[in-house]
């Protein structure tokens, strides 16, 4: 059974992008483990000045909030692409693909869902241009 609570820095959690060749472009650490959490998804991104997210991503089942802490920059859902900046935060429905893009700043998100096994398709390519 899972302590009551868990307190964890979410910039000690392990940065997941370059293990998988995205370290020149974003920092993305997933604090699902490290938070015991067992229902509810969490994850920390940034995105560095002028790049945009390694691949775009969608679920079948889970919605997730976004929520800008620091930068500005635009994010594309499906078919349309929105300026954001801090403290908006995006609610995105189950079967939206959507990318993260920094703008001159840099962007930092913090990203909230319930968590399903299995439930995440990596798109890589989607965003081009």
């Amino acid at each position: 059974m899972a302590a009551p609570y868990t307190l964890k820095k979410l910039t000690d959690v392990e940065d997941s992008a370059p293990k998988f060749g995205y370290g020149e472009v974003q920092e993305a650490r997933f604090a699902n483990d490290d938070l015991d959490a067992e229902h509810t998804g969490v994850s920390h991104h940034r995105v560095k000045a002028g790049k945009r997210q390694g691949f775009a991503h969608r679920h079948d089942e889970a919605e997730e909030v976004y929520v800008v802490l620091a930068g500005s920059g635009r994010v594309k859902l499906d078919d349309e692409i929105i300026e954001i900046e801090v403290l908006d935060a995006i609610r995105v429905a189950p079967g939206v693909t959507r990318q993260f893009e920094a703008g001159s700043d840099g962007i930092e998100v913090l990203a909230v869902g319930p968590q399903h096994e299995g439930d995440g398709e990596l798109i890589h390519g989607w965003w081009a241009g």
